[in-house]
């Protein structure tokens, strides 16, 4: 009896199937079933009749018509993922394979176009193509520098000059001249051979943002590629087509040589590929299913599109977003958890941000005094204590501005250094069309990005190494003047213990993580490539400690909401209150011991989908309005709500 193996909402269920003739509709009511069967509620599922949902391949999330039947679409042992329509509790985390989680949303093709040019691409616009928004185009500029560029390799092939990459071989064999009739098959044999990757694919999200990326580049006309490759990439990414790039192997110099190979492998036909109406298959039927002819390389193309560092800033790109936005949203959950242990404001208090004034730091402490008590914004919690004999905090309240302005500086400084790379042509040689040469250089190096991104894990963590000590006194009574581990009937009930404790795992595997991966080099290609940047890593592991940092916060604003059940029926402020009746919306209070980590899960992609934000934002803004002239900030800059808008040019779809 085939079984499958079926991943509802926290669970993964075990489906046997008596008849392989039964649909994917049949599977999913019956896994909502046994999903239902466990939980005290039915899991807040009242007629399963009734419930609209989308079934998944979990290994390369192709979508599963309801109709088709088992036997047709799925072998046994397969493992599918059920999205319930409408439902805040299906996930957006949707593994590729059990035990391995990936930040995948449901594709929607777009229907707006975002125009390319090389030079304007910004770190949210990339984040955005990676997400579906947008399709793309070239702009007429961009074309008309292509093909100049294209011509000058065209005329150097002709008068059979000998250039690197174009006419030689690579690293090591720069100095072997191959014969005009063998320059196709060196470029193939390039990208088959540097296919050397390792590990879990990216996801179709980052494999989207490295192919704009790399597209971008080639855009600024100095790759040499020819308008016809560069169009069909183009087309490629349009239609969703994504190639399988391994997330490891690249030392981050010469570029990153073997995701991108692969990159380029899957466009040449060879390979696997993924989309969404196919899901994962061989490369040459996913590009033929979308009318698409795989790429024929011309000489110096197999080159130009593997010499960059576009796996670094795409990988780049996304850390800055998701650390932007966690760091502005850990300004309101310590406001919030501040409330609940019944804090001063008075540290917060403009005129001593004045005399240290840095951004990051005067940021912070206005959007503190705009969420908690003022005249704007009264707080009964607040006034509750207004007269109690303390003096002032624990660090871990009382320096907020300190500790998370750093990081919004830190944020800053990396955001540029990504823009910057985001639009840097990082190919080698360079082409050159107005002089009418090729010059070789290093651009290809990754220590920028690199650099800058273990700078950018080093700082956001300490948003979570913050936030680990305010959930110790959020659950400890002798600091917190509430029941122990936010419960009643403790001992019976253990509360938030052992939520605790996860944070502390988190912030502990974060302190390894935070080890930078740029202070390594290994010698490469016979030494010809004798420094690297390791940018590959430190992109990654960004990455991983930014996740960690949204999920110790996650617990943190869980604990404080819980916390605020221990002092109803006083209400803290208004904002502060929208934010708790968010964290409600997807979570109950405690009342007594349950599964937790479905509750942890729900809040992290509120802060994931910046839902947190959005709810303050507005109140934010208009103290920040209404604040006197002579209080306002005199940098425009200083305490933006949002990153600078892009100038790239949309167009909808006609």
């Amino acid at each position: 009896m085939p079984r499958f193996t079926v991943h509802v909402r926290d669970e993964w269920l075990t489906v046997p199937c008596k008849d392989a003739s039964y649909s994917i509709n049949w599977l999913g009511v019956e896994a909502l079933k046994r999903y239902a069967k466990n939980k005290p509620d039915n899991g807040g599922i009242p007629n399963i009749k009734d419930v609209r949902f989308v079934a998944r391949r979990c290994q390369g999330q192709g979508l599963l018509d309801g109709d088709d039947t088992i036997e047709d679409v799925l072998e046994d042992n397969d493992f599918v993922e059920l999205e319930i329509e409408g439902d805040t509790m299906s996930s957006d985390f949707i593994p590729s394979q059990p035990g391995m989680s990936y930040l995948i949303r449901p594709y929607r093709e777009p229907d707006e176009y975002i125009f390319l040019d090389g030079n304007s691409l910004c770190s949210t616009d990339l984040v955005n193509l990676g997400r579906g928004r947008y399709k793309i185009k070239l702009t007429p500029e961009a074309e008309k520098k292509v093909e100049q560029s294209r011509e000058l390799l065209d005329t150097i092939v002709k008068e059979k000059k000998v250039v690197y990459g174009i006419t030689t071989g690579f690293g090591k064999f720069a100095r072997t001249v191959i014969p005009i009739s063998k320059l196709k098959e060196l470029q193939e044999n390039l990208i088959r051979s540097h296919s050397a990757g390792l590990g879990s694919p990216l996801s179709p999200e980052r494999t989207r943002m490295l192919l704009a990326l790399r597209i971008n580049v080639l855009a600024k006309g100095y790759s040499g590629i020819s308008l016809e490759t560069l169009h069909t990439m183009i087309q490629a990414f349009n239609a969703s087509c994504l190639s399988f790039v391994p997330e490891k192997g690249t030392v981050g110099a010469s570029g990153d040589l073997a995701p991108l190979s692969h990159l380029a492998l899957g466009l040449m036909g060879e390979g696997k590929m993924w989309s969404p109406k196919s899901g994962w298959a061989d490369a040459k039927y996913v590009l033929e299913a979308h009318g698409l002819r795989p790429i024929s390389l011309k000489p110096k193309e197999g080159l130009a599109l593997i010499n960059g560092t576009q796996m670094i800033t795409s990988l780049g790109a996304e850390a800055v977003e998701r650390a932007e936005s966690v760091a502005r949203q850990a300004d309101i959950i310590a406001a919030l958890t501040l409330e609940v242990l019944k804090g001063t404001t008075k540290a917060f208090d403009s005129d001593i941000h004045e005399l240290r004034p840095h951004l990051g730091q005067k940021e912070v402490a206005l959007r503190f005094r705009s969420l908690l008590d003022s005249d704007h914004h009264p707080s009964e919690i607040a006034e509750s204590h207004r007269f109690c004999d303390r003096v002032q905090d624990a660090y871990t309240m009382r320096c907020c501005p300190q500790v998370h302005g750093i990081v919004n500086d830190t944020i800053a400084f990396v955001r540029n250094i990504i823009n910057t790379e985001i639009n840097s042509a990082t190919d080698n040689p360079m082409v050159f069309a107005e002089r009418g040469e090729t010059i070789s250089g290093g651009n290809f190096h990754g220590e920028y990005p690199a650099k800058a991104l273990d700078y950018l894990a080093i700082g956001v963590h300490e948003l979570a190494s913050i936030s680990e000590r305010r959930i110790e006194r959020l659950c400890n009574p002798s600091l917190s003047e509430l029941p122990a581990f936010l419960v009643n009937e403790g001992g019976l009930n253990s509360g938030f213990m052992i939520a605790h404790c996860t944070a502390a795992a988190l912030v502990s595997e974060n302190k390894v993580l935070c080890h930078p991966s740029s202070v390594d080099s290994l010698s490469t290609s016979a030494a010809t490539e004798d420094h690297v940047s390791m940018g590959g890593w430190a992109a990654r592991k960004a990455l991983r400690v930014i996740e960690h940092v949204e999920q110790v916060l996650a617990i943190e604003l869980l604990a404080a909401c819980q916390g605020i059940e221990f002092l109803r029926p006083l209400r803290t402020t208004t904002p502060l209150e929208k934010v708790y009746d968010l964290v409600r919306s997807v979570v109950k209070p405690w009342i007594k011991d349950r599964f937790m980590s479905a509750d942890i899960e729900a809040v992290h992609r509120l802060l994931v989908d910046q839902k947190v934000w959005n709810v303050a934002k507005p109140y934010i803004e208009k103290y920040c309005t209404e604040l006197l002239p002579e209080s306002r900030p005199t940098s425009p800059t200083a305490f933006s709500l949002e990153p600078p808008p892009s100038p790239r040019k949309r167009v909808r779809l006609e």
